[in-house]
């Protein structure tokens, strides 16, 4: 008996553990000109546990109208010395038929909104840097096109806020470069969550889906607290 309550005792505290655990995501995304790097970092507990994603090629397949997308993965700190290295095919066919599926998930995500939302309200976004740096080769043409990047990451800021919790301001800068065409831009942000949130919002999102079909009814659907 001593053992049985000593296996739950273990187990109830790794689970408050878990739920009240939070989760640091580092994003670092950076393209010049046909160059893109994606850098994506899981942290919790202060750094002890770590999983680092790169996506560091992107381009269009020579031999087929596909797109080769090659990334590597691997645990800890430094790069292991055999990452493991994947290397997807994009065809065609795979991008209609993940706008069908987008399609049919967008229909039921209308419905979810308010869990989604929800779920957003409990996550902060932290150090949120975005530098571009841009040229036509035309002054007139790169001064136009500058004050319209400005306007869409003003806008996009706009609904961050709206939609998360942002605890600094965003250090946002356009540099337009009159003599020559280019574009460099870089994104680097941390998102913060707690684990007991996102499985909280899992487990309304397999309530709600419960029985194949979403709720047809949306004003009723807003009304109502989740």
């Amino acid at each position: 008996m001593f053992w049985l309550w000593l296996s739950l005792s273990i187990l109830l505290f790794l689970f408050i553990l878990i739920i009240f655990t939070k989760i640091t995501i580092l994003l670092n995304y950076y393209h010049h000109n046909d160059n893109d790097d994606l850098k994506v970092e899981f942290k919790i507990w202060f750094g002890l546990i770590k999983y680092k994603l790169n996506v560091p090629l992107i381009k269009i397949d020579d031999n087929s109208p596909s797109l080769v997308v090659k990334s590597h993965s691997h645990m800890g700190d430094s790069a292991a010395e055999n990452p493991e290295n994947t290397v997807n095919q994009i065809t065609q066919n795979d991008v209609v038929s993940s706008f069908e599926k987008t399609k049919e998930l967008l229909e039921r995500v209308i419905d979810l909104h308010v869990i989604v939302r929800k779920f957003f309200k409990r996550v902060t976004i932290k150090n949120f840097e975005w530098q571009t740096l841009m040229g036509v080769g035309d002054a007139a043409h790169t001064g136009m096109l500058t004050g319209a990047i400005w306007a869409i990451k003003g806008s996009i800021v706009s609904i961050l806020s709206h939609y998360f919790r942002l605890k600094e301001m965003p250090h946002l800068s356009v540099t337009p470069h009159f003599q020559a065409a280019v574009i460099q831009t870089q994104l680097t942000c941390m998102f913060q969550f707690r684990i007991g949130y996102a499985i909280l919002a899992g487990l309304k999102m397999i309530k709600f889906w419960k029985g194949g079909k979403p709720r047809s009814n949306f004003k009723n659907e807003k009304t109502k607290s989740v």
